[in-house]
């Protein structure tokens, strides 16, 4: 039986196997960990990270403390559409690295959908 960790290296994989990031339409990769979310514009072609931002780079208040995962990875797909954008960057392609397009996955492309970024 395989674990749940290379299920999902797998699925990856294959994902990966059909999409490709430019410098124009750099790929969008997520990488979600039990407490944190990361998203990632990468430029395939050079094999250079254009960008990076995590919920550990949101500014902290007493309010957020509360917020949900789910509230953290739509902030953090806002933070990196705004980033984007004033690279002029305007379109990505979303890798969802192997995890479902549920929960904190979705809630991070909604965010940065809702920030301008278009998939």
């Amino acid at each position: 039986m395989l674990e749940k960790q290379e299920k999902r290296h797998r699925r990856h994989k294959r994902v990966r196997a059909k999409i490709y990031g430019t410098a124009k339409i750099p790929r969008f990769c997520v990488f979600r960990s039990a407490k944190h979310i990361y998203a990632q514009l990468i430029n395939d072609e050079e094999g250079k990270t254009l960008m990076a931002v995590s919920d550990l780079k949101i500014k902290k208040n007493k309010s957020q403390d509360k917020w949900s995962k789910v509230t953290k990875a739509k902030e953090v797909g806002g933070l990196i559409a705004k980033e984007a954008l004033e690279k002029k960057i305007e379109r990505v392609i979303f890798d969802r690295g192997g995890y479902k397009y549920y929960g904190r996955i979705k809630a991070l492309a909604e965010g940065a959908r809702e920030g301008g970024l278009k998939f």
